[in-house]
């Protein structure tokens, strides 16, 4: 699964794609998150090699997260709180 995410990128547009030799380096984070950050790579460096606005609609058009990674991060904990935003419970009595 894991490869075939990080591949879509090259089926997309597989003819301009196949010109051109591809090697990746990933270090650190997950395997999932490995897989995506090496299918933004390979989208953002076709996209920039080939300076085609076709192929960057088609993949905006296919899914926004070829060309533009997702910035959501884990929420920080609070101060003495166990997470981020959980509240001591409360006893009635």
């Amino acid at each position: 699964m894991m490869k075939i995410n990080a591949q879509i990128g090259v089926f997309v547009r597989g003819k301009k794609a196949s010109k051109v030799n591809i090697t990746v380096n990933v270090v650190g984070g997950g395997q999932m998150a490995q897989a995506q950050a090496v299918r933004t790579a390979i989208s953002k460096a076709l996209v920039e090699f080939h300076n085609d606005e076709g192929l960057k609609d088609a993949y905006l058009a296919y899914d926004r997260h070829l060309l533009v990674n997702d910035t959501r991060r884990k929420e920080q904990n609070k101060p003495y709180r166990s997470a981020a935003r959980a509240k001591r419970q409360k006893s009635k009595r």
